[in-house]
């Protein structure tokens, strides 16, 4: 099987898992910061090696982490503050070559399953406004620079027959923007990440990677432009939840004196051979599934709502 990783695509959690390891890795610097009065937390990774790319399993680049508590409640101030600090990430992200920039807003996933559906619904609520400025010129806007926002939703592959990677270069070959932004729906490795954390790298992304359906990644070597992906986990697998919930029984085991000689035995198995006892246990059909919260329809709408406004303020 090879070295055993647990599935995320969450640059942070990857890094998370050297830490619980007691390992540092070279080539990675972390700087985390909290914002008063939002419990809003957000944590800048930036790899700066190959060595630390390579440990990471995640390419060179820059990426932030925003996580809050309640992103997943219905609280529309609060709300409001994610997509101001969200806008203000995205700022300094973007190319600083001239003032008004063409921005082209790729929804990746698929409407139609629920989990899948982020990108498509954040494009669904952009102002866009390339179209416009065609027609009638920045005046239209009574402002001196407004940025060219244009969307897209490409689908997926059991949709289209096309990658998502060859529908956006023949759209960034016509339209020539700026830069993209992608947004897509994560898969994690902790359930209590799911809907309350939001991940803004430039280093672009790969479709499907989380769920392991390997698309052609989108990045600026592979489209031309600067790529800034923006993702939130919606998902967890199957195995990834046993291997936790077994973490947390061995911790319980080790405070129990009858069952502390249990425990030893299993605190003695290391993460590969945990894994290899979660995949004896689990069967084929739970092996590969993946499981979202019950109230994801709601979640992915307020979700959706904060990404597209803090994409609003921030090309506005």
């Amino acid at each position: 099987m090879g070295q055993f990783q647990v599935r995320t695509d969450l640059a942070l959690e990857a890094r998370e898992k050297f830490t619980e390891e007691n390992r540092e890795v070279k080539g990675v610097k972390l700087k985390e910061e909290y914002r008063r009065g939002t419990e809003i937390k957000v944590t800048t990774m930036v790899i700066e090696t190959e060595n630390g790319a390579k440990a990471m399993g995640k390419p060179k680049g820059t990426y932030i982490t925003l996580e809050a508590a309640d992103m997943d409640c219905q609280d529309e101030g609060y709300h409001r503050e994610i997509s101001l600090e969200l806008a203000r990430i995205v700022k300094k992200l973007l190319p600083k070559k001239k003032k008004a920039l063409s921005v082209l807003v790729v929804g990746l996933g698929n409407r139609d399953v629920t989990p899948d559906a982020l990108g498509p619904r954040v494009v669904d609520n952009l102002a866009i406004t390339r179209h416009i400025l065609k027609e009638f010129g920045k005046y239209a806007f009574g402002e001196e620079e407004v940025n060219a926002v244009s969307g897209i939703v490409p689908g997926v592959m059991a949709q289209t027959g096309m990658e998502s990677q060859e529908i956006i270069r023949g759209v960034v070959g016509e339209a020539k923007p700026d830069v993209m932004v992608a947004i897509d729906a994560l898969a994690a490795r902790s359930t209590r990440r799911l809907g309350r954390t939001i991940q803004i790298t430039d280093t672009g992304i790969n479709p499907g990677s989380g769920v392991g359906n390997h698309r052609h990644g989108l990045s600026e070597e592979t489209v031309g432009i600067p790529v800034i992906a923006i993702g939130v986990p919606t998902v967890v697998d199957a195995a990834t939840i046993v291997n936790d919930t077994m973490h947390t029984l061995i911790q319980a085991m080790e405070q129990n004196s009858r069952l502390e000689t249990l425990s030893t035995g299993l605190s003695a198995l290391n993460d590969m051979e945990k894994y290899e006892l979660i995949r004896e246990l689990l069967s084929p059909q739970l092996n590969t599934m993946f499981v979202t919260p019950k109230d994801i329809d709601e979640s992915v709408k307020r979700l959706s709502d904060t990404l597209s406004e803090g994409l609003n303020i921030a090309f506005a």
